[in-house]
């Protein structure tokens, strides 16, 4: 058999393919960067079938966006889960946060890529992630509370919750980029 001749994927099996190639050229190089000209390049297919599979580059980077993030959900959440006693709830949730930047780096770049446009549906989507991370972090917070305490404590530690995730970014982004302590340490530094 010639070595030229590909093997003709299913379209699950290309659209897969074409999100992985998507997914590690927007963590390269961020989302503004990488055109659709070069997704198609990495993949071996044509533009318009890329546009075929997805309507546009928007679209494309939401749904590996959608994989990131709830793979990134679902180990938070696993985590905290696991835990017996709510006071160490989110100390599991900050260790599973940067356990999972630490063996999935380029699903970090996609998730919190600074070059993403501001408004949007992309925007919305990295939103609502902050969101659903802000909410486990304040469901392991009022865990920790009586019950009688709770409701009115919800304002407080919503925003408390808020700034615990800037908190983390930040900290993710210096450890990043200066791997001056192991991902341990930087979760423990929370």
């Amino acid at each position: 058999m010639d070595a030229s001749v590909r093997t003709r994927l299913s379209r699950d099996d290309r659209m897969e393919q074409t999100l992985e190639a998507a997914h590690l050229l927007f963590a390269e190089r961020g989302y503004a960067s990488v055109t659709m000209d070069e997704i198609a390049a990495a993949v071996g297919v044509t533009k318009p079938l890329l546009y075929n599979y997805f309507g546009n580059k928007e679209q494309l980077y939401i749904a590996c966006m959608e994989r990131a993030g709830d793979s990134l959900i679902q180990t938070i959440a696993g985590a905290v889960s696991e835990t017996a006693n709510p006071g160490d709830a989110l100390g599991a949730g900050v260790r599973a946060f940067f356990s999972f930047l630490d063996t999935d780096r380029s699903a970090w770049a996609v998730l919190f890529d600074e070059t993403l446009p501001h408004g949007g549906e992309v925007f919305d989507r990295v939103a609502s992630y902050r969101g659903q991370i802000v909410d486990l972090v304040s469901a392991s917070l009022l865990a920790q509370m009586p019950m009688r305490r709770r409701e009115a404590a919800e304002v407080e530690v919503a925003a408390l919750s808020t700034a615990l995730l800037g908190a983390a970014e930040g900290l993710a982004r210096w450890w990043l980029r200066t791997e001056a302590i192991s991902a341990e340490e930087a979760a423990e530094l929370l």
